[in-house]
Order: C-alpha cells, then sequence, then structure tokens
C-alpha cells in the first residue's frame, strides 16, 4: 500500500479565482455548485453536481464521478470540472481517507476531464484511451487568463493508454473493474466502466436521457459508433445491471431499446430524405423529431443548444451525407 500523498489545495483555490472570472463570461457560476453523493454499492458512490449552475447541463452541472472507495485506494471514474476539484475532494473524504490511486476518464470532454491534473497531482494515476491522450495532446486553443496554464499541464494527460480491444481489468477493494473500449460514438476515444461484483456501468456519454443525443463529430465520434454502443452495451449489461450514463438518471438495458431505435426512426427519415434530394435546412424544417420532443427533456432547447433536436437532426444529416 502506497502512503497517503498530502497535496495542498491551495494551488487549486487560487487558480479558481481566475477560472471564476471566465466561468461567469461562460454562464457557469461555480460557485454555486454542490456536489451531492449517491451510494450505488456498499463501496461504491457518485458524485454529481447540483442543478441549475450550469447552463449546459441544466439538469446536474458537470459529468457524474464514480468512487471505489476501499483499503486498496480510491479508483476515480472522470474528475469533473476543474474549478470545483476542492469541493469534489471534500465530498470524497467523507467516504474515505484512502489515497486516490487510479483515475479513469469515460471520454474527452472538459466537464469530464476538467480535473485531471489535480487529481494526478494528489497521486492518481490517470489512465484513457489513445485517442483521448492524442485529443488533449492537440495545442490548445487561445483561452482566457487563468483557463491557459490548466490547458497545457501535462499533467492532464493519461499515464497509461489503450486502445480497442480487450477490456482491461483492475482488482482492487473486493471489486472486479472492467475498462471497455468503445468504438468512436460520443467522441473517438470513449470508455465504458463496468464494476462486476455491484452489476453496474458508467457509460459515458454516449446516452442520455436529458436532451437528445450529442455526438461530438468534431472530437471523433460517430452516428453509426453510438449505435454499436448501445448495442454493446445490451449485450453485457444483465436485465438488472445499473447503467450510469454520464448524465441524467440511471437506467437498465430496457431503457435503451425506445432509446436506439427513437435514433434509428430519425436516422431512417432523414436518409429517406436526402434520397429524395432534401436539404439540410429542408429536413430541419420537417421537424423529424417531432413524435419524440414532448417526451425528451430538454429536447425542445433552443436551436444550436448541445441537445437541441435541431442539432441532434444537424448531426445525423451530415454523418448520412458523408457516408458514416
Amino acid at each position: 500500500m502506497r502512503p497517503v500523498r498530502h497535496v495542498s489545495l491551495v494551488a487549486v483555490a487560487i487558480a479558481a479565482v481566475f477560472f471564476s472570472i471566465w466561468a461567469r463570461g461562460q454562464g457557469i457560476d461555480y460557485s454555486k455548485i454542490e456536489i451531492e453523493t449517491e451510494k450505488i454499492a456498499p463501496n461504491l458512490y457518485l458524485l454529481s453536481g447540483s442543478a441549475g449552475a450550469d447552463p449546459g447541463h441544466q439538469d446536474a452541472a458537470g459529468g457524474r464521478i464514480g468512487v471505489l472507495t476501499g483499503p486498496d485506494g480510491i479508483f476515480m471514474v472522470d474528475s469533473q470540472y476543474a474549478q470545483i476539484t476542492d469541493k469534489v475532494v471534500a465530498a470524497i473524504r467523507k467516504l474515505s481517507p484512502e489515497p486516490l490511486r487510479f483515475l479513469v476518464n469515460t471520454h474527452l470532454h472538459i466537464d469530464h476531464t476538467g480535473g485531471n491534473a489535480n487529481f494526478v497531482k494528489m497521486g492518481a494515476l490517470l489512465l484513457a484511451r489513445e485517442e483521448l491522450r492524442e485529443e488533449m495532446s492537440r495545442p490548445p486553443a487561445p483561452a482566457p487568463a487563468g483557463n491557459a496554464a490548466a490547458a497545457r499541464d501535462p499533467a492532464r494527460l493519461p499515464a497509461v493508454t489503450y486502445g480497442l480491444g480487450d477490456p482491461i481489468k483492475l482488482r482492487l477493494n473486493g471489486e472486479i473493474v472492467d475498462l471497455i473500449p468503445v468504438r468512436a460514438a460520443h467522441t473517438g476515444g470513449d470508455t465504458m466502466i463496468r464494476f462486476e461484483n455491484a452489476d453496474a456501468i458508467m457509460i459515458g456519454d454516449f446516452y442520455r436521457n436529458y436532451g437528445y443525443p450529442f455526438i461530438d463529430t468534431n472530437n471523433g465520434g460517430t452516428l453509426k459508433g453510438a449505435l454499436e454502443a448501445l448495442d454493446a452495451t445490451m449485450k453485457i449489461a444483465g436485465p438488472n445491471t445499473r447503467l450510469i450514463p454520464g448524465h441524467g438518471t440511471i437506467i437498465t438495458r430496457a431503457d435503451l431499446v425506445p432509446y436506439r431505435d427513437m435514433i434509428l426512426n430519425v436516422q431512417a427519415k432523414v436518409q429517406q430524405m436526402i434520397n429524395d434530394g432534401k436539404s439540410e435546412q429542408e429536413v430541419l424544417a420537417a421537424k423529424v423529431t417531432a413524435p419524440y420532443d414532448a417526451k425528451v427533456p430538454g429536447g425542445l432547447l433552443p436551436a444550436g443548444a448541445g441537445t437541441s433536436a435541431d442539432r441532434f437532426v444537424r448531426m445525423v444529416y451530415s454523418q448520412l451525407k458523408a457516408g458514416n
């Protein structure tokens, strides 16, 4: 067992001052985010940001974190926004005093990876897909003061990477943890994390029940891969397996069926309109998601918003036109 590595959070607090200035400009007030804890199994917990402070994720700020505790040290799934690391650490310390040993990223996005460097500096070994590291290694876009340093911090990059193939198994704290790589779905470097004994799988963001699917084609995500990921999840999950998305409510395998069928139905309608020579604007005007709009929480967000119907349909159209 490694000794606990004591790391001051003073630097994080100082950085948060600079981050908060930038965040208000983006509509996120990190000072209002509180961390809520949900127990899934005797030593498996989920941490979520409170609702209402994050315009991009109205149901709960940022991405959901998994925490497996025990004498072998803490295993984490995702790291949330960097600006709230101190709050996440405080929530973890209410669960366990053990050292942070492992951190795994489900995918690239900043609400899941923003705190990487902070947790690595506290002793966590960071694991993720090779594709995720490649995306993170690209020169960052110009960023406001305070955010630029975090974007360049090499500690944010995974130290251990893997590609497609058989799951990686970790055995700790009485649990068997499977890191299951997913073909390009929500992004180009997705991973599901299965806790075998708890019968729970953290599936990241290729499924979400708040808003329409968001497939980030700019970062390697594909419509075909998202459908494959849903099918793969249904194959490995049992009827009572808890499927834990990065955002939204916990579901079971049965809940994936109507979600997949909705995507397939929209895909078929858009494909037919493409075959008929319709333009993107004509497809959008046809409101092909209308049968689902009232049933999808957040689905009627303004056009262009991350989970809006229009953005989803634009993605489907572009993927089909490109033959993906």
